[in-house]
């Protein structure tokens, strides 16, 4: 991209100097068509800011049993590591830890090897894969978990292989704060270190939990619980406080409201994409992350525009994902198809 042309992501009013243009998405994926009305539809090219990182996730991969108005979905593959790496492969190759028990289906597998998702340290040992059943109602805005079976994940100590060990970009999916430390001890020199967490361990597992976040660059964790974390009702006192704890940003998600991203200097928020149907949100967060940090590694920066970027990418992510059960809807998606979306985003956003 020429240094005199405007860039092509606008989130909010573009500048003057852009206002006449429009978004059309180029068939070439890393383009965006950018036009003037009156004038020849010229591709603009989008210029990485560095090279793409390495990128690891560390987490669950579940066998899940979801009902929402929508129906029944029995046994599906699912897990937090699970919808992360599938949503970050639209965007960079993933290397995968995680555990499951010899009754993991084969079909599971090669699903996730279809993908550009390496499974060097999946490992399957005696015992049963680790369940989640839960269901939707009404609006669907949280799920009631009606069994939760760890199995073989309850007992899981990842063993990060030798040449994941140089992955510069980690995720740490939702599990016990003991177990992200752990990862992240066996990671020679990463850039970016984001992780995720959950109410029971901010219950259980908090002085743990304060001690990761003082180790990571970046938290991502719905409204209800910086609420619970920090014991602020206001969200961007809770913002704050978490950034007092050590974290350089931290993301809230706030479902069917978007999410917001504060790093200490500015506050960034970005409504959810709106849709007319949503069959199934399991797994929406995850997916969010990965489109967020897939995007991320791949521009190999995690400065504060790429940042708000990445939010808008994983925002779109995570809309494709709640539109069928499980990894359904994925199957039929493909990353020019996220950029139509993500510049149709960025077009409801102009004004």
């Amino acid at each position: 991209m020429s240094r005199g042309r405007p860039k092509p992501y606008f989130i909010g009013a573009p500048p003057p100097a852009a206002r006449a243009q429009i978004f059309l998405i180029c068939p070439h994926r890393s383009a965006i068509m950018l036009c003037n009305e009156n004038a020849e539809q010229q591709p603009v090219l989008l210029e990485r800011k560095g090279k793409p990182m390495t990128l690891l996730a560390v987490g669950s991969i579940a066998l899940d049993t979801v009902e929402t108005p929508h129906g029944v979905a029995n046994e599906v593959l699912g897990g937090s590591a699970t919808y992360f790496s599938y949503a970050a492969s639209f965007f960079v190759p993933v290397r995968l830890v995680g555990i499951v028990g010899r009754d993991f289906p084969p079909e599971h597998r090669e699903l996730l090897e279809t993908r550009d998702i390496d499974l060097a340290g999946l490992e399957m040992v005696d015992g049963k894969t680790f369940r989640w059943r839960g269901s939707y109602a009404g609006a669907m805005n949280a799920a009631t978990t009606l069994d939760v079976q760890l199995n073989v994940f309850g007992e899981f100590e990842p063993t990060v292989p030798e040449e994941f060990r140089d992955s510069k970009f980690v995720f740490l999916a939702n599990a016990s704060p003991r177990i992200q430390k752990l990862v992240l001890e066996q990671i020679d020199a990463p850039e970016l270190t984001i992780c995720d967490t959950m109410n029971f361990y901010i219950q259980n597992e908090r002085d743990g939990l304060v001690e990761l976040l003082g180790m990571v660059d970046g938290l991502v964790i719905n409204d209800a619980e910086a609420v619970q974390l920090t014991r602020k009702n206001n969200l961007i006192d809770a913002g704050r406080k978490i950034l007092s704890l050590g974290p350089r940003f931290v993301v809230i998600k706030k479902g069917e409201h978007g999410s917001m991203l504060m790093d200490g200097k500015n506050i960034f928020c970005i409504p959810a994409f709106p849709l007319d149907t949503v069959v199934d949100p399991t797994g929406a967060g995850d997916c969010f992350a990965g489109g967020m940090m897939g995007y991320l590694a791949g521009e190999g920066t995690a400065d504060a525009e790429a940042l708000r970027r990445a939010l808008a990418f994983g925002t779109v992510t995570a809309s494709f994902n709640v539109e069928g059960f499980s990894l359904t809807r994925f199957l039929s998606l493909d990353r020019a198809r996220i950029d139509e979306r993500f510049a149709e985003f960025v077009r409801m956003m102009q004004f």
